[in-house]
């Protein structure tokens, strides 16, 4: 039972931080285009943009949940096999 109630809150958090890279991507378009365009345009344009990460995040992130599982894909693109060969080399 906790196994499973820790499981669920660490594949919450990993949607989380999947979601919030595109959304955070769009929000710094959104921004760049807001400051070239500081009007009614920029800021319908600039909100399309970050809704537009938002769903591409929201996407992405269920996607992952339902297929490999999020904190794999996380833990999977963080993994830094370099530094594991160098450490290796050092012992």
């Amino acid at each position: 039972m906790m196994h499973k109630i820790f499981s669920t809150i660490t594949e919450i958090f990993g949607w989380i931080q999947i979601v919030l890279s595109p959304t955070l991507i769009g929000i710094a378009i959104g921004f760049g285009i807001y400051y070239n365009c500081p009007n009614l345009i920029g800021i319908i344009i600039a909100f399309f943009m970050v809704v537009i990460g938002l769903t591409i995040g929201i996407a992405w992130a269920t996607k992952k949940y339902k297929t490999t599982g999020t904190i794999h894909f996380l833990s999977k693109i963080s993994a830094t096999p370099e530094l594991d060969s160098m450490e290796e080399n050092l012992k």
